[in-house]
């Protein structure tokens, strides 16, 4: 039982035993009262009566006058004239008093029993006869009852406005418990929530202030920790002088695309050079090529902005060697990025620093899945060495063979795709995510889609995800994999986590209607969660505003490919996330790379402190488990552990 209902109770049965007590008091006081002026009712009515026969007494018709005009006037259970010389009665009137409405156990608790007087009847001076009088007592009893009705009735009634401002107030003072409850449950999905208004009572004041300092301080221990993973990830991949990322980013993130078939697409990669650097620092001095790369790199990303495909991928590699990996994008794309490139950088001797467009020389290959990095990075260099070696032109786009392909060709993918989704010929694969201490114990597997072309071979999702999102259908695929998984649990008991994609975050439509999906299978809540990836986040306020929608159908969210973004880790608290999945390639080499290892026990650290569980992806070595192991990251996701596949 609650302390609220405790204390109303309490407050209602001292009520009950105050009133009860008082109302017993009262009664008593009032029995005594009634017996004593019985008594006296009798016996004034009998010295009356023996007064009025004292003359008459031998006349029998006067004294029965006489005692009927006694009994008739008030409340007598009965009068009697008795012969003192032969003890026989003269004179008797008795009778019932007329219903009182007063209950007969009500009547056996008072236990008022009728009040006797007497008188005698002189003839001169001899005693002739004896008056008894006997006083009902129903007339007492019925104004005792009446005076109960009326305590009791005084009884409710301030029983009720006194459990009702009881009521009231008491939810006022625990108003503060309650808040308490809910820190203690935000703190369990790893929000941090303080109560700014302290409460009257001096008890609960000190509960509270407690309360608070302690979330203050687990808030403030997982800011600190926040800020140290952040600023050893801008020691370790970020560019000092242009703040974009640098070489060894962009290696990880490069290995990454061409290898992983979950994420690898054919794309293309440019490589942007700054020729001369040397040259120019004695030219302009070392302060101006600064400024001048700083500038390069500035409009390097405000020319790359206008492509997601290269979000968080535009680097600086080396020196004035700039790079931009672009998965997913077109031949038409990718010249038109180079030439937006060229004359962006025309533009900068416009305004007077120096003629960049004469010096910088990009150079644009295609990659495929499969390709090496090295492969990759080679054929970007002949590109380079190409554009940088002819006069008319400071661009140059070598082909692949590889890249001329019927995959390539958009009439037969839109066709393939909006067929696919019309028919459903999409299969499920699923991939377990282990505990990292015991390989043996699954967390839950991961969904991941693959499409079935017209020869019945299975695609991976690198193949045609970039398509979908060029065509706007994601958001088409992301309802067809919600029925489909949903679908699939109940035949299986198996936690699983499928991937939710930008455009249905953004589409208000595309979101109620999944919403609405999961509101029809909320049973299903504890087994499914939902996961973005860190390059699809939306803005805060939404994301935020998403969690409690799904948290409210029993269903959680958790973020993936973590780690482009960890200035945003200190947001995370507000979350209340079901666990935070690190991208791949802070986990590829990790056993042979301090420098990522440095990182992921900062991020460890942060999230530990608000009980945040890290998944590492793309596990394929003994090596990086026996690392992750060490570090205590929760669970581990990769080829290592298990290949995707579908249920047998």
């Amino acid at each position: 039982m609650s302390l609220f209902k405790q204390l109303l109770i309490a407050i209602c049965l001292f009520l009950v035993v105050a009133f009860t007590g008082s109302f017993m008091v009262s009664l008593e006081s009032s029995r005594t009262q009634y017996v004593n002026q019985l008594r006296s009712h009798a016996q004034d009515a009998a010295t009356a009566l023996a007064l009025s026969l004292t003359p008459n007494i031998d006349d029998p018709a006067m004294t029965e006058l006489l005692v009927s005009s006694i009994f008739d006037s008030g409340y007598y259970a009965s009068i009697r004239v008795i012969n003192l010389s032969d003890g026989k009665t003269l004179v008797e009137r008795s009778g019932i008093p007329v219903d009182t409405r007063v209950p007969q156990w009500f009547v056996k608790l008072i236990g008022l029993e009728p009040a006797g007087g007497d008188a005698i009847v002189s003839r001169g001076w001899e005693q002739a006869a004896r008056v008894e009088v006997v006083s009902h007592p129903m007339f007492a009893l019925a104004k005792l009852w009446q005076s109960a009705l009326g305590s009791l009735a005084w009884l409710l009634i301030c029983g009720v406005v006194s459990a009702i401002l009881g009521a009231l107030l008491l939810r006022r003072q625990l108003k503060p418990l309650d808040y308490m409850v809910q820190q203690s449950h935000a703190i369990a999905r790893r929000e941090f929530l303080s109560l700014p208004q302290l409460p009257r009572t001096p008890e609960l004041r000190r509960v509270v202030q407690a309360m608070n300092q302690m979330v203050e301080k687990l808030k403030a221990l997982f800011q600190e920790q926040a800020e140290r993973s952040e600023k050893l990830r801008t020691e370790s991949y970020q560019d000092n002088l242009t703040g974009l990322a640098n070489r060894r980013y962009f290696e990880m993130q490069l290995n990454a695309r061409v290898s992983n078939p979950e994420q690898a697409s054919s794309g293309y990669l440019l490589l942007l050079r700054v020729q001369d650097l040397a040259g120019l620092n004695q030219r302009l001095g070392g302060q101006r090529t600064d400024e001048l790369l700083k500038a390069v790199g500035e409009q390097l990303s405000r020319e790359c902005a206008r492509y997601p495909e290269t979000q968080n991928l535009v680097t600086r590699i080396r020196g004035g060697e700039f790079a931009v990996l672009a998965p997913g994008m077109m031949r038409e794309e990718a010249l038109q990025l180079a030439q937006h490139l060229d004359i962006a950088l025309a533009s900068l001797h416009a305004t007077g620093a120096t003629d960049v467009a004469s010096v910088a020389a990009i150079g644009l290959a295609p990659f495929v899945h499969g390709d090496t990095p090295q492969a990759v990075l080679g054929l970007a260099d002949q590109a380079l060495a190409q554009a940088e070696s002819q006069g008319d032109s400071r661009w140059v786009c070598v082909d692949h063979s590889a890249l001329v392909d019927v995959g390539d060709d958009q009439h037969a993918w839109h066709s393939l795709l909006d067929l696919a989704l019309e028919q459903r010929r999409f299969r499920l694969y699923f991939q377990p995510v282990v505990a990292s201490q015991d390989t043996q114990l699954v967390l839950h597997y991961k969904v991941l889609s693959r499409l079935i072309d017209d020869q019945g071979q299975s695609v991976a999702a690198g193949r045609f995800l970039p398509w979908l999102q060029r065509f706007g259908w994601t958001a088409r695929l992301d309802r067809l994999m919600l029925e489909l998984v949903l679908e699939q649990m109940d035949d299986h008991e198996e936690s699983l986590a499928l991937n939710l994609s930008s455009a249905s975050l953004d589409d208000p439509q595309a979101l109620n209607a999944l919403l609405d999906l999961l509101r029809s299978h909320s049973n299903l809540g504890p087994r499914l969660t939902l996961e973005i990836g860190e390059e699809q986040l939306p803005e805060q306020a939404m994301l935020e505003d998403l969690t409690r929608r799904l948290r409210s159908l029993g269903f959680s969210l958790s973020l993936q490919h973590f780690g482009g973004r960890f200035s945003m880790i200190g947001n995370l608290a507000r979350l209340g996330l079901a666990y935070l999945k690190i991208d791949g390639s802070y986990m590829r080499a990790i056993d042979q790379e301090s420098d990522k290892r440095l990182f992921i026990e900062a991020i460890q650290r942060a999230a530990h402190s608000i009980d945040l569980p890290l998944i590492a992806e793309q596990v394929e070595t003994e090596g990086e488990l026996t690392v992750i192991r060490e570090m205590g990251v929760y669970g581990v996701q990769g080829r290592l552990v298990g290949e995707p596949k579908p249920w047998e």
